[in-house]
């Protein structure tokens, strides 16, 4: 068996599950960015080459990538992290709450089996990666429409070893990692004014929070990836975050991919991480 570890948002990136933007199109708008570019959709091969571009530096950064096998079915599928996530040593298997995107969790599951990974199957839960962030033996999980509350404590049952901290935020935005994101263990992202108030507090305490504005939200600048060593991969339009990223000694690897953001996600949405190297 393969081994899968992750204890952090930022540990160096060793393999990840990615899937090209071969069928990628919005068909029902699912959150509000979608809705401002039904009308426009997605170029397509466009969007494929900027995912390519986005593969390619990954493994520039000697990152192993595995790649889903895309079908016709899941226009949503380039959004590889709310499928499935690592926490500790074990990788789960979500159930997808919205219609569009029932099914996906099977490509994954073949992958999975391919490469001989073993997982933790909660199909019956509803619960996605986006609203799945971990830092150490701490688990910070958003409560969404995606994601409730049963299958947080059902989660819970399962990581005894873990600490799991829920975090309500606004229905305003899709997942917990579109409005905070940790970067380093004193650092995160954050857009302002989404979270409740008391989790809210628990953060700043926690972490040193930089702050994303509205502008920037709009293009998800939170929504970066770590890399491991200080290096994040980020949008070349969020110049505000990453100067703010840059200043605070982080190496900022510019990647265009508007063309996909117009879904919804970005970076951490469209990666699964099932190998992050933990400092010894």
């Amino acid at each position: 068996m393969h081994k899968s570890s992750c204890f952090s948002e930022y540990d160096t990136l060793k393999k990840v599950v990615l899937c090209s933007a071969t069928y990628m199109t919005i068909r029902e708008p699912i959150n509000e960015t979608q809705k401002q570019f039904l009308k426009e959709n997605i170029d397509t091969e466009l969007a494929k080459k900027q995912h390519q571009q986005l593969v390619q530096t990954l493994k520039d950064n000697g990152v192993e990538v595995l790649l889903l096998t895309p079908s016709e079915k899941y226009p949503e599928q380039v959004f590889t992290r709310d499928i499935g996530f690592t926490l500790g040593n074990q990788v789960f298997v979500a159930h997808m709450a919205h219609d569009v995107r029932q099914g996906e969790e099977q490509p994954l599951i073949d992958l999975l089996e391919k490469e001989l990974i073993t997982y933790t199957n909660l199909l019956e839960d509803k619960i996605e990666g986006g609203d799945v962030l971990i830092d150490r033996n701490t688990v910070y999980i958003g409560v969404s429409n995606r994601t409730n509350k049963k299958a947080i404590e059902h989660l819970q049952s399962l990581l005894p070893t873990f600490e799991v901290i829920t975090v309500p935020f606004t229905d305003t935005y899709l997942h917990l990692d579109c409005v905070f994101n940790i970067l380093s263990e004193d650092e995160a992202l954050i857009f302002p004014g989404e979270i409740d108030e008391d989790k809210l507090k628990i953060l700043s305490s926690r972490y040193n929070l930089i702050k994303v504005s509205e502008e920037e939200q709009a293009t998800l600048g939170t929504n970066v990836l770590s890399i491991g060593n200080k290096r994040v991969l980020s949008l070349p339009i969020n110049k505000e975050v990453n100067k703010k990223l840059k200043d605070r000694g982080y190496e900022v690897i510019e990647v265009d991919i508007s063309e996909i953001i117009k879904s919804g996600g970005a970076f951490r949405c469209c990666t699964m991480p099932i190998l992050r190297e933990t400092p010894q």
